[in-house]
């Protein structure tokens, strides 16, 4: 009896080789995953000549020219021009004479760059407040019509954004919110909110709602409880809920395209007018588009811990 309980194990708990088998699947989807992540790296140190190389060159020797052509303009003048100039004051001013170029001024990344943030970072703050007070709502209350409601609110989903595109430059044009931060604030806003109402309302759902009662015994009011009590248990929601907020206006392209022109474009429209008309500058898309993936890859990182917990939080009820 004894020997059968030893070498008995548990239904739930997986064997060591299941184990093994399941990291090494995973370390392998992991490396795979990350192969294009680091090819977009490296294209970004290759010069030109190299990223273009075929068979494509995996060992060669690093170079500031793409990071130098993405943030910079540049005009080709004469040798003898570039020779009157003096000496180079900086490695991209060096880099740029060696092609027969010389710098002109800066490139527009950056400002698109920080537009992206702006937009991606006000969208998702107006989403994620937005989204919990309404799920709140429909989560505590009887509100009239609640199903269908919630069903309209998930409808807004079910149709590709790019289809209502030309309707809404219609109506930016019409009220002048178009080519403005405003306006992509509000459009990915609008496309954010169903996801951040349906995934709030479920964390809100999974919050025992005798902890407000208990405030509201202790002498709370109905805000107070809200922001002392709801909030914090929600805190874990509202992260992963912030995090697929984030990625979706972030990564936006369409909308970005059509409704915007100067001032308010962001980066996913800028970085492919890189290619031009004549041979294309890799080095150039590879590192614009390298430094498009931190600022996703640090917001998700920093919230990580509540990552985890958020998109599986609720998959067992008690």
């Amino acid at each position: 009896m004894s020997i059968a309980l030893a070498t008995a194990h548990s239904v739930v708990e997986p064997s060591s080789t299941s184990k093994r088998i399941a990291g090494a699947i995973v370390i392998v989807y992991a490396l795979v995953s990350m192969i294009p992540l680091f090819w977009i790296f490296a294209t970004g140190w290759k010069t030109p000549p190299d990223s273009i190389s075929y068979p494509p060159k995996l060992v060669f020797g690093p170079s500031l020219e793409g990071y130098c052509n993405l943030f910079t303009t540049r005009t080709r003048q004469t040798p003898e021009y570039i020779l009157g100039l003096g000496a180079p004051r900086t490695v991209c001013e060096r880099i740029t004479r060696e092609r027969d170029m010389v710098i002109a001024g800066a490139s527009n990344y950056t400002p698109r760059f920080i537009n992206s943030l702006v937009i991606a970072f006000g969208s998702t703050f107006c989403a994620v407040v937005l989204g919990v007070l309404a799920a709140y709502g429909f989560s505590r209350f009887k509100v009239p019509l609640k199903d269908d409601l919630l069903f309209f609110i998930l409808s807004t989903r079910m149709l590709p954004p790019v289809v209502v595109a030309i309707p809404m430059y219609l109506m930016y044009r019409l009220v002048g919110l178009n080519d403005t931060h405003v306006g992509l604030i509000i459009l990915y806003t609008a496309f954010n909110l169903s996801f951040s109402v349906w995934l709030m309302k479920g964390f809100m759902d999974e919050i025992p709602k005798e902890y407000e009662e208990a405030a509201l015994v202790d002498g709370y009011t109905r805000m107070q409880a809200f922001f002392k009590i709801v909030l914090p248990e929600a805190a874990t929601g509202i992260a992963a809920t912030a995090v697929f907020c984030f990625i979706t206006a972030w990564n936006e392209y369409a909308f970005a395209l059509i409704m915007t022109n100067r001032r308010a474009q962001t980066a996913p429209p800028f970085i492919p007018s890189q290619i031009g008309s004549g041979l294309p500058d890799w080095t150039v898309i590879a590192a614009g588009t390298f430094l498009f993936l931190l600022p996703v890859a640090i917001f998700t990182f920093l919230l990580r811990n509540h990552l985890l917990r958020g998109v599986t939080f609720g998959a067992i009820r008690k």
